[in-house]
C-alpha cells in the first residue's frame, strides 16, 4: 500500500469541547483542516498498528466525504481493521456498543449532535476510547496541543470505499467491514428490556406511540426496533429518513424544535406516549398525553423504577448526574441508600464511574440519560425504558410522574438558553458573576437566603484528575438552586445556560406551571448575571 506524506500547516482553533471538535462545515472543508485534526488524534495514540477502529456518523452534510478521507488516513497510520456503518451511518450509542463488542482500539464519531446540519451549518468529530466512551480531557488536551504544531499527515493511496454495500473488503493489509448499523444495537436492546411484554402492549394497541426521529440518525433504529420488531403500527416513527440537512430542521429534541410531535402530544388525539431523539441519537425527549417530562425527572424516575427492567432487576450500584441537573435523583438515591455522584457536564465524566461499577444509571438535564450498557448517553434506550415502565406498571406517563412526585417531592426545574451570545459579552457575564459570588453568602432576597455561592470544581474519584471552572452555583437555604454555565456544544459565539430549580414537597402544589412557580428565582438569576442588560436580549432563545 503506497503511503503519501502530505506537508501541512497547523490551525490554532482545533481544541475539542465537551463532545469533540465542532465547527461550521466550511471550516472543516478548509485545506488540510480535517486531515490535520485526524492525524493529531492518531499521533496522540500509543500505537495504531494492527488495531481496529470504528467509524460512522449521523449522516449530516460532509459525513460521507469525511469518512473517505479518514479511511485513507487510518490506513496510512497502520490500522488493520475499520468497522464502518453502512452508508457511513452509526448513532453515537451504537458506535459505543460496537467499539465495546469488537474490543476496538477506539472510534471516530462524526456528528455535531443536536446542532443543525447542511452545507452552511455544523459538523463535528470526536474520538471515543476502547471503553466506548469519549476520550478524557488529558487526551483531548494533548490532541489540541499537537494540532498547533503539526506539519504533515499521512494518506494511503487507495480508492474510495463503497459504503453502501454490507461486506468485508480486504485492501492489502487492511480489512474494511461495512456493517448493518442497527442490528448489533437492536440485539443489545433486546437483552436489556422485556421485548415480549412490549410486543404484546404495542401490537395489541394497549400502548400507542409516536417517535420523532427529526430526520436524523435514529430513524432507521426506531423503525427497525419499534415498528418491525416490537410491532408498533406503521407510521409510528415520523421524520424517520436521515437527511444531510435534517430536513431543514434543528435536530434538538425539545418542545420548541420537535414542534410536530409537541403539537400532537398536546392535542385531543394524543397517543399514549411520545418521544424524540437528536442528530446522533444520544438524547431523548419524553412526552405523555398532554404531559412533558423534564430530563431531570426522567432520570430520577428511571432510577426509582429500575428493578422493573430485566437488566436492572438486581438493583443499581449507584447513580450520577451532571452538576446542573436537578437534585431529583439525589432524593431517590437517598431513599434507596445508593451512592450518588455530581459531575461536570460531559458524558466522559461518567465513564470512570461506570467502568469502576460505582454507578449503573446516569444522566444530564440536557435530555441525556444512559446506563452501563454503553459509555454514551442513549436516546432510544431511554425511550424503550419508559415504554417498558408504562407496560409493566400499566399507567400513563402522567400517572407515573405524579406518583413519583407524591413519594419523593417535586423538583420544579427549568433551563433558559441564550444562544449565540458574543463570546466577549459571555465572558464578561462570567467575570461579573465570579466577582459577585463571594459577596452573596448569607444575603436574603425575599424568601430566598443564599447558603452557598461557588464555582464548581470536580475531582475524579477514580483517577484523581481535577476539572475546574465548571459553572457557577448559587444555593439557597430552602433547597432551591440556580446554576450558570457556558455551553461548549455550539459553533457560533457562546450559549449561556441558566438553570433554576425549587424543591416542592407539598403534593397540592405539584401541578404548578414551572415558569410561574420559578418566576421569582428566574428574575433573581437574571438580576445576578445581568444577561438582558449585557446582551440586549428580551428573552431566552429556548426555555425547557
Amino acid at each position: 500500500m503506497k503511503i503519501e506524506t502530505i506537508d501541512s500547516t497547523p490551525y490554532n482553533d482545533q481544541k475539542p469541547g465537551t463532545s469533540g471538535l465542532r465547527k461550521k462545515v466550511k471550516v472543516f472543508q478548509q485545506r488540510h483542516y480535517l486531515e490535520n485534526f485526524v492525524q493529531s488524534v492518531f499521533d496522540c495514540l500509543d500505537d495504531c498498528n494492527g488495531k481496529t477502529l470504528v467509524l460512522g456518523g449521523d449522516g449530516r452534510y460532509f459525513n460521507r466525504q469525511a469518512i473517505q478521507i479518514i479511511i485513507k488516513i487510518a490506513a496510512a497510520n497502520g490500522f488493520s481493521c475499520l468497522i464502518i456503518g453502512q452508508s457511513g451511518l452509526l448513532s453515537t450509542p451504537a458506535a459505543s456498543h460496537i467499539i465495546r463488542k469488537n474490543q476496538a482500539y477506539g472510534g471516530l464519531i462524526l456528528s455535531a449532535s443536536h446542532n443543525p446540519g447542511g452545507a452552511d451549518e455544523d459538523f463535528g468529530i470526536k474520538y471515543n476510547i476502547s471503553n466506548g466512551g469519549p476520550a478524557p480531557e488529558n487526551y483531548t488536551d494533548a490532541v489540541f496541543k499537537h494540532s498547533q504544531t503539526i506539519t504533515q499527515y499521512k494518506l494511503a493511496d487507495i480508492p474510495d470505499v463503497d459504503l453502501e454495500t454490507i461486506a468485508d473488503v480486504q485492501l492489502e493489509n487492511l480489512q474494511i467491514r461495512i456493517i448493518d448499523p442497527v442490528s448489533d444495537y437492536a440485539e443489545l436492546m433486546a437483552s436489556i428490556f422485556d421485548f415480549e411484554l412490549l410486543k404484546n402492549s404495542l401490537s395489541s394497541g394497549k400502548i400507542s406511540l409516536v417517535f420523532d426521529a427529526m430526520h436524523a440518525i435514529t430513524g432507521p433504529y426506531a423503525k427497525r426496533i419499534l415498528e418491525d420488531i416490537l410491532g408498533a403500527k406503521a407510521g409510528s416513527v415520523i421524520n424517520g429518513t436521515p437527511l444531510e440537512d435534517f430536513g431543514g430542521g434543528h435536530p434538538d429534541p425539545n418542545l420548541v424544535y420537535a414542534k410536530e410531535l409537541a403539537e400532537l402530544m398536546f392535542s385531543d388525539h394524543a397517543p399514549t406516549f411520545g418521544a424524540a431523539s437528536d442528530g446522533d441519537g444520544d438524547r431523548n425527549m419524553i412526552v405523555g398525553a398532554n404531559f412533558f417530562v423534564t430530563p431531570s425527572d426522567s432520570l430520577a424516575i428511571l432510577a426509582a423504577n429500575a428493578t422493573l427492567i430485566p437488566a436492572y432487576k438486581n438493583g443499581l450500584s449507584g447513580v450520577a448526574r451532571s452538576m446542573p441537573t436537578s437534585q431529583a435523583v439525589d432524593r431517590v438515591a437517598s431513599a434507596l441508600n445508593l451512592p450518588c455522584f455530581e459531575t461536570p457536564t460531559g458524558w466522559k465524566f461518567f465513564g470512570n464511574l461506570l467502568d469502576a461499577d460505582k454507578i449503573t444509571l446516569c444522566g444530564e438535564e440536557s435530555f441525556g440519560t444512559g446506563s452501563n450498557h454503553v459509555r454514551e448517553k442513549d436516546g432510544l434506550w431511554a425511550v424503550l425504558f419508559w415504554l417498558n415502565l408504562i407496560a409493566k406498571k400499566e399507567q400513563s406517563v402522567a400517572e407515573i410522574v405524579q406518583e413519583h412526585w407524591q413519594k419523593f417531592g417535586r423538583d420544579i426545574y427549568s433551563r433558559h438558553d441564550y444562544d449565540a451570545v458574543d463570546s466577549t459579552i459571555a465572558n464578561g457575564i462570567f467575570d461579573h458573576l465570579r466577582a459577585l459570588l463571594p459577596t452573596l453568602e448569607g444575603q436574603s432576597f425575599g424568601e430566598y437566603t443564599v447558603s452557598y455561592a461557588d464555582e464548581f470544581s470536580y475531582t475524579d474519584s477514580i483517577d484523581g484528575s481535577v476539572s475546574s471552572q465548571q459553572g457557577m452555583r448559587i444555593g439557597f437555604a430552602n433547597g432551591s438552586r440556580m446554576v450558570f454555565r457556558l455551553s461548549g456544544t455550539g459553533t457560533v459565539g457562546a450559549t449561556l445556560r441558566i438553570y433554576i430549580e425549587r424543591f416542592e414537597p407539598d403534593a397540592s402544589k405539584h401541578g404548578q406551571d414551572a415558569q410561574q412557580a420559578l418566576a421569582q428565582l428566574i428574575e433573581l438569576a437574571e438580576q445576578f448575571c445581568q444577561v438582558k442588560q449585557l446582551t440586549g436580549r428580551v428573552a431566552p432563545t429556548v426555555i425547557t
